[in-house]
C-alpha cells in the first residue's frame, strides 16, 4: 500500500509505483518511453509526485511516470540492482528516463510541467526555449488565451516572434532576440510563441503567419506591421524599435534574361526553331526563386562564355525560366529546378541531372552520352509506405485505425532527409493491419488541392489520422525512431484499452 502522505498529496492514479524487479523490468519491456523518479524516501518525493501527477495527466498514452521509493526495504533492493542511489542528490530524488526497454538519459531540463511534457511527448528533441537561461527575458506564450491577455494588458510596444521549434532561422536568430529582449527590458518587450501545431491555425491566420520566423509589431495591443528585410542583429532589432515603420519592399531582380550574358534565353515562341537552327544544344530550366538555379548561374554562363570563343564549339547554352514559358515546362515535363536537357539535331536527348560546374558541362559537351539511370522516385521503390493521391486519399484512410500521412515535395531538402527514416518506420509496423504510414506528393497538380484542405503549409507535415480522421499534427522527432515512437505509443493505448474491456469483464 501507497504510504498515507502519499494519499494525502492525491497522486494521479497514472504514476506506477513499483518495488520488485521484475515488475520493473516488464514495465520497461511493455512500456517504450518511462521517466522513473527514484527518492531517498518518500517524504523526499512529495513535492516532485505533486509535479508528475500533472505531468503524467498530460502525457496520457504517450509517456509513463514511474515512482520508486528507495526508502523502503524491497524497492532499496531493486534500486540497487539498477545502482540508483538518490541520497547522493541534493533534494534527495533522481530523474531518470528509459525508452524502448533501456535507459536513455538523466532528466536535467527544467523541473516544470511544461518542461517535462515537452520532453516525453519527444525525448530526444531540443529543449525549449524558455529553458535556456539567456531567454529569461524574452516573455513565453503558451496560449491563444496568454497572447489575447497579454496584448491586453501591455502598454509598452511589442514585437512578437511566431516561431516552429524545428525551424532554423529562428534557432538562428534567437540568440540575438534574446539579447535585445534584455538590453530593452523596462522600455519595449519581446516575446516567442511556437505556432506549429494546428491548434494554432486561427493565430495564424490573423497575423499572416506563412512561415517562420514571422516577426509582428504590436503598440496598446494593436498589430501595426510585420518586422521583415531588416537586420536581425541585437542592434538591427533595438534600432528599429527606435523608429518602427512597415516593411521595406524589397527590389525586384532583374530577370536573368534581362542581364548581360551570352546564355541564349529562350521562350514558348522562339523555342523550336532555335532547336532546329543548332545542332547541339544544352538547355537550362530554371525558376526566378531556385536556390540551387542562383548557385548553378555563374558556372553556367562561364561555361557558355567559353563555348562562345571556343573555334570549334561542341555546343551552344540555353535557358529558360519555366515559371514564365509554362507550355515548355509542360510539354518537358518539368517538375524541379534546374532541369537540364541536351538536344541533338532538334531533338530531345538526355536529361542531365549532374552537370552542375563549368568543367562537368564542357567535358560532357565534348563528349556527350547517356547519363547514369535517375534514382527511382519514392512512389517507384518497394517500401510499405502507402502512395496516395487527391482521389483515394479518405477512402483509404478509412481502412486504418492509425495513419501517420507525410505530405511532403520531392524537391525539398527536408523531406529527402526525411523520407528513409520515414520508410524504415514503415517496415517496421508492416504487419500490423492497423497501421500505416502514408505519403502525398504535393508537388503533384493533382494533389494541390487535398494538401491544401489539409492545411500543408510547409513541407514536409505530418498529420495523424483515426479511421480517416484528422486527429492532430506530428511535431516530434523527424527520425526513425521518433515515427515509430508515436505509433508504438498508440498501440500501447490500444492494448491498455483491451485490457481494461477484459478486466471489466
Amino acid at each position: 500500500l501507497l504510504p498515507v502522505l502519499v494519499y494525502s498529496l492525491k497522486v494521479s492514479p497514472l504514476i506506477e509505483k513499483i518495488s520488485d524487479h521484475k515488475d520493473f523490468k516488464k514495465l520497461l519491456r511493455t512500456r517504450n518511453n518511462v521517466l522513473v523518479l527514484y527518492s531517498k524516501s518518500a517524504a523526499a518525493a512529495e513535492s516532485s509526485l505533486r509535479l508528475l501527477s500533472s505531468v503524467a495527466q498530460e502525457v496520457k498514452g504517450r509517456g509513463t511516470i514511474s515512482w520508486i521509493d528507495c526508502g523502503d526495504t524491497e524497492s532499496r533492493k531493486l534500486c540497487k540492482k539498477m545502482k540508483v542511489d538518490p541520497n547522493s542528490k541534493e533534494k534527495g530524488v533522481e530523474l531518470l528516463h528509459y525508452k524502448d526497454g533501456a535507459f536513455h538519459t538523466e532528466y536535467n531540463r527544467a523541473v516544470t510541467l511544461k518542461s517535462m511534457v515537452a520532453f516525453l511527448k519527444d525525448p530526444e528533441g531540443a529543449p525549449l526555449w524558455e529553458e535556456d537561461p539567456e531567454a529569461k527575458d524574452v516573455v513565453h506564450v503558451d496560449s491563444e488565451k496568454e497572447l489575447r491577455r497579454l496584448l491586453k494588458k501591455e502598454d509598452k510596444p511589442l514585437l512578437m516572434m511566431f516561431y516552429a521549434p524545428w525551424c532554423g532561422v529562428c534557432k538562428r536568430m534567437m540568440p540575438s532576440y534574446q539579447q535585445a529582449a534584455t538590453e530593452l527590458k523596462g522600455k519595449y518587450v519581446l516575446a516567442g510563441m511556437n505556432v506549429y501545431s494546428a491548434e494554432f491555425e486561427r493565430i495564424k491566420e490573423e497575423y499572416n503567419v506563412r512561415g517562420y520566423p514571422t516577426i509582428c509589431y504590436f503598440e496598446k495591443g494593436k498589430f501595426l506591421f510585420h518586422f521583415e528585410n531588416y537586420g536581425a542583429t541585437a542592434a538591427d532589432i533595438a534600432a528599429w524599435l527606435k523608429n518602427p515603420q512597415a516593411p521595406q519592399p524589397q527590389a525586384p531582380e532583374t530577370p536573368w534574361a534581362d542581364e548581360e550574358n551570352v546564355v541564349y534565353h529562350l521562350t514558348d515562341e522562339d523555342f523550336d526553331k532555335f532547336i532546329k537552327d543548332h545542332s547541339s544544344v544544352l538547355v537550362m530550366f530554371h525558376a526566378p526563386w531556385c536556390g540551387h538555379c542562383k548557385k548553378m548561374k555563374p558556372e553556367y554562363e562561364k561555361a557558355a562564355e567559353f563555348l562562345h570563343v571556343a573555334s570549334d564549339s561542341p555546343g551552344v547554352l540555353a535557358a529558360v525560366d519555366a515559371t514564365v514559358n509554362k507550355a515548355l515546362a509542360e510539354k518537358y515535363h518539368i517538375s524541379g529546378f534546374p532541369t537540364l536537357k541536351y538536344f541533338k539535331d532538334g531533338e530531345e536527348k538526355y536529361t542531365l541531372p549532374h552537370l552542375r560546374t563549368k568543367k562537368k558541362i564542357i567535358d560532357w559537351l565534348l563528349n556527350p552520352e547517356a547519363p547514369p539511370p535517375p534514382e527511382p522516385a519514392w512512389e517507384e521503390k518497394q517500401t510499405s509506405v502507402t502512395h496516395l493521391a487527391g482521389e483515394d486519399f479518405r477512402e483509404s484512410l478509412k481502412k486504418k485505425k492509425h495513419t501517420l500521412v507525410m505530405f511532403y515535395a520531392p524537391w525539398c531538402p527536408h523531406c529527402k532527409n526525411a523520407i528513409p527514416h520515414f520508410t524504415t518506420a514503415a517496415e517496421v509496423f508492416k504487419e500490423d493491419r492497423k497501421i500505416a504510414y502514408a505519403a502525398v506528393d504535393c508537388a503533384k497538380e493533382q494533389n494541390h488541392d487535398l494538401c491544401k484542405q489539409e492545411g500543408v503549409d510547409g513541407y514536409p507535415t505530418f498529420n495523424y489520422y483515426n479511421y480517416g480522421k484528422f486527429v492532430e499534427k506530428y511535431t516530434g522527432e523527424r527520425g526513425e525512431s521518433g515515427f515509430t515512437t508515436f505509433m508504438r505509443t498508440l498501440r500501447e493505448r490500444d492494448h491498455e484499452r483491451v485490457g481494461k474491456k477484459k478486466d471489466e469483464l
